[in-house]
């Protein structure tokens, strides 16, 4: 394994935690509840202080990284999300869980910003997407073994062990990184710590339309993969009548999809630019999405509901790396806020969708693809309107800016237009 590989698997382990830390607990929700004492909405509101924290941890984390480089802030991070997690496991109530919920979100934050900054610190143009592809390769398996962890784990004990492995988890990655990982980001390329200079960093990155747009149309796919995990847990058990281990092997060979997408995205990038590619992703989810809503109103069961969510959830799979590659591109100046935006946006987005879906109520499948079809197609949307008469990375630009940057190598600002 080379150097790059050996990277992007660490990098894509710790992305993955977000994701273990979101889809490990799902198939424990309805006895949650039954031990909580209260419905299922209380339940999911664990979910949306989760990302709540984690949005607003890297908002933090993004500026810091930025000025103090990538390692302290993460190592820091990450061992506030060990403590925190263990605190998770002995939590008295549904509201004192999800507080909780949101300090583990803050605490794995870092993961998200640093991971997305060193790769821009260290790749350009389509070098870049090359390695964010890789980095899916390995994030993906996080949603692909999360929900069949939690399903096994809960035949040996209760969701409070769920935690105690997820604190585990979060020990040996932040061992891994304190040995291993390399700083990326040289005291001459730093910012100095600054609120009015950081705010006005934060207020360029959303003045740029077509930076925004790629974020948004990014955010709002993912936002229906989020809408699914908030929902799946009650609808897949209580309207389908499956177990939680049927559960947890029906949402892990649908998120086979997340790496199946990375694989492809992998061996097209170079053949086939970014921008085109995620047109590609962005047409497959909003396909998927309605194929959903199609489905649930047909009434047709599983048969109807898988294969266009596997579609969907390929098409978000193929999109992202592209989407994050061409959204950091236009802002190597600022990778840790532009990480950091990114990042936010996508996670206030899927914040939403949690409340949105239990809204909806459980005893019906339509509420739940509702609002699944819609994100994806007003994704296609945002992206066509804000994006437009940008043509993305080019194999020129590639030569310019299409090599690692190595010792330190400053890169020039890319404006925004």
């Amino acid at each position: 394994m080379d150097n790059k590989t050996r990277l992007a698997a660490l990098l894509g382990a710790l992305c993955s935690l977000g994701p273990l830390s979101i889809d490990t607990y799902l198939p424990a929700f309805p006895d949650m509840a039954r031990e909580f004492g209260t419905g299922e909405s209380q339940v999911q509101l664990s979910l949306t202080t989760f990302i709540i924290g984690l949005s607003l941890g890297q908002l933090l984390v993004g500026p810091l990284s930025d000025s103090w480089g990538r390692r302290r802030p993460l190592l820091v991070g990450l061992g506030g999300y060990v403590l925190v997690s263990l605190v998770c496991a002995a939590a008295p109530g549904a509201l004192a869980f999800s507080g909780l919920r949101l300090l583990q979100g803050l605490g794995v934050a870092a993961g998200f910003v640093v991971a997305a900054a060193i790769a821009r610190d260290r790749f350009e143009g389509l070098a870049m997407a090359r390695f964010m592809s890789l980095m899916m390769m390995v994030n993906g398996m996080g949603p692909v073994l999360a929900p069949v962890l939690g399903g096994q784990l809960l035949r040996f004990t209760s969701w409070r062990g769920t935690f105690v492995v997820l604190a585990l988890l979060g020990l040996v990655l932040l061992v891994l990184l304190a040995l291993t990982l390399p700083e990326t980001l040289p005291p001459d390329r730093r910012r100095p710590a600054n609120l009015l200079l950081t705010l006005r960093v934060f207020g360029g990155l959303l003045a740029d339309r077509k930076f925004l747009g790629y974020v948004l149309a990014s955010s709002l796919a993912l936002g229906s993969l989020f809408a699914y995990v908030a929902g799946a847990s009650f609808v897949l058990q209580d309207v389908f009548g499956l177990t939680a281990q049927q559960f947890s092997y029906v949402f892990a060979a649908n998120s086979v999809a997340i790496f199946l997408a990375g694989v492809l995205n992998t061996r097209l990038t170079g053949r086939i630019m970014p921008r085109p590619l995620l047109k590609t992703g962005l047409a497959g989810a909003a396909v998927g999405g309605v194929g959903l809503v199609v489905g649930a109103a047909l009434d047709g069961g599983l048969a109807t509901f898988l294969p266009p969510l596997f579609v969907l959830t390929i098409g978000v799979g193929l999109l992202m790396p592209n989407a994050s590659t061409l959204a950091m591109s236009r802002h190597p100046e600022a990778a840790g806020s532009a990480s950091a935006v990114l990042g936010v946006l996508t996670f206030l987005v899927g914040g939403l969708m949690a409340p949105l879906v239990g809204a909806g109520g459980s005893a019906s499948l339509l509420p739940m693809v509702t609002v699944m079809g819609a994100s994806a197609v007003l994704a296609t949307v945002v992206f066509a309107v804000l994006t437009r008469g940008d043509v993305g990375i080019t194999r020129d630009g590639e030569a310019r800016g299409g090599e690692e940057v190595r010792d330190g190598e400053a890169s020039a600002a890319v404006p925004a237009r």
